[in-house]
């Protein structure tokens, strides 16, 4: 899977208060370009996305690491159990076939789990599936109503020329 994260240095970001105070320093010492509202809402809009993206990765595994750390510390804790009950347990000599009873109960019930696991896994995969294609549709219907809002506003425009 190709990765589609972009460095830091590859965004438009100021690295610091200085950074910002230059920037602000050029831009009035800089000619006046023309700039349009559309200009600055898509190039600031855009900006945030970019910021937002690649902080995807990051959040991702921050949370793959807490709940790592969440899993392995009950695993740590049957661990302990283990040891500190297994001579406990060994000395009530416990009926073998009451031990195999329970040992088939306990595989079983493991088995439910990790079925249930995977039927999560699964569902989550196609929900997923499900809003990309729903946003995908959301982007086609978006582009349909901007080129028809953009021929209204080029209609309005040259509505507007011939009066004056």
């Amino acid at each position: 899977m190709a990765s589609i994260v972009q460095k830091p240095s590859d965004l438009d970001f100021p690295e610091s208060s200085q950074d910002i105070a230059q920037t602000k320093k050029s831009s009035k010492k800089s000619p006046q370009t023309k700039i349009s509202v559309c200009d600055v809402m898509k190039n600031n809009t855009s900006s945030i996305i970019k910021k937002m993206e690649f902080q995807v990765p990051a959040y991702l595994q921050q949370y793959t690491d807490l709940y790592t750390a969440y899993l392995h510390s009950f695993d740590q804790i049957f661990g302990t159990c283990y040891i500190a009950e297994k001579e406990f347990f060994d000395k009530l000599e416990i009926d073998q076939n009451t031990l195999k009873s329970f040992d088939n109960f306990s595989k079983a019930f493991r088995d439910i789990i990790a079925s249930q696991i995977d039927t999560s896994t699964q569902f989550l995969n196609t929900y997923v599936k499900m809003r990309i294609s729903t946003i995908d549709s959301f982007d086609r219907y978006a582009q349909v109503m901007m080129r028809i809002y953009a021929n209204m506003l080029s209609q309005f425009n040259s509505t507007f020329e011939n009066k004056w």
